[in-house]
């Protein structure tokens, strides 16, 4: 069992930028793949990015690519999730999510055994 908390969201101006962090709790969380997603006002639970437990498969949505960075610090059993160049687009609802020993960089939500709460990220123009 591992518990997930989501951290780091708020208000910032467009072009701005924003650090998310996943902390887990319970069993290591090295040995997970990770992954965010996000959830717009009336829109749908959409992936965002993901990286498989080893840290060698990455993937992000084409929205995020070359804006967004996910990564992690086993020693704070802690992921991230830097975010570039906000744009109002990117308002939404954060969450992490995560799944034992996977080596692939899940995009489908319902393979993530694990959630946390979320975080907001609000984007104004």
């Amino acid at each position: 069992q591992v518990q997930l908390v989501e951290s780091g969201g708020g208000l910032v101006q467009a072009g701005g930028s924003l650090k998310l962090s996943c902390a887990a709790s319970g069993r290591t969380f090295g040995r997970y793949a990770v992954g965010w997603f996000r959830q717009a006002p009336g829109k749908e639970r959409e992936f965002v990015a993901a990286f498989n437990w080893r840290g060698t498969r990455t993937s992000y949505t084409d929205s995020v690519k070359g804006r967004f960075t996910i990564s992690r610090d086993n020693a704070k059993n802690t992921v991230y999730l830097q975010m570039n160049s906000l744009k109002p687009e990117d308002t939404a609802v954060y969450y992490c999510a995560g799944t034992f020993l996977s080596d692939y960089a899940i995009q489908r939500g319902d393979e993530y055994d694990y959630w946390g709460q979320g975080t907001r990220v609000t984007v104004s123009s």
